[in-house]
């Protein structure tokens, strides 16, 4: 199950309240982790545009799993490719 852009995928919160996220993009960095980053698709146009980030795994059964990113060094990198995705018009 490849997660294209602009796809809807549904993620649950905390307390199992699912919301409807679109997705912006999808990347791999040097670690070799895939991550997705998502906007949520009830966001108004007019609002700052909130952007969720989740390492994720793919496995056989399509099935995805998100996991939250965890460290400084992560955010980091994961932040750069973003700024530059956006600089080229990608996102």
């Amino acid at each position: 199950m490849g997660l294209e852009q602009e796809e809807q995928i549904i993620i649950p919160d905390e307390e199992g309240v699912e919301h409807l996220f679109q997705v912006l993009t999808v990347f791999t960095l040097e670690n070799e982790q895939s991550y997705v980053a998502t906007i949520p698709s009830e966001q108004k146009e007019s609002e700052e545009v909130e952007v969720y980030v989740f390492r994720y795994e793919d496995d056989n059964e399509n099935d995805l799993k998100l996991f939250q990113v965890e460290t400084d060094e992560e955010w980091d990198m994961i932040e750069e490719i973003l700024y530059t995705l956006e600089d080229e018009g990608q996102i």
